[in-house]
């Protein structure tokens, strides 16, 4: 069996061998970050709000259709850190944008 040289690892939910890189894939892909349309987001990429959010402690809204740029992701999947030219250190839930195309 040539170019079969991959490791295997036990899978306790499927009760199977499974290729370590598979293993590896599925867990990357449970760790990345996603916006509300399920696009995955990387730092450096651009949102646009999808609502209206009160910001608190700013005492400002950012509107629907708000462009944020240049996110970084955070330690939760669920929230990304974002720079804005009247907020400093904004950090909103990724439920709440989408992926500018």
């Amino acid at each position: 069996m040539a170019g079969n040289d991959d490791e295997y690892v036990y899978d306790e939910a499927t009760g199977e061998w499974l290729p370590a890189s598979e293993v590896a894939a599925k867990a990357a892909a449970q760790n990345a970050v996603h916006d509300a349309a399920g696009n995955t987001l990387v730092d450096g990429d651009a949102v646009t709000l999808i609502k209206d959010l009160k910001v608190k402690g700013a005492g400002q809204t950012l509107k629907q259709g708000t462009v944020i740029r240049s996110i970084r992701l955070t330690d939760n999947p669920e929230e990304i850190d974002c720079r804005h030219d009247t907020i400093k250190g904004l950090v909103l839930r990724t439920e709440f944008v989408r992926k500018k195309s």
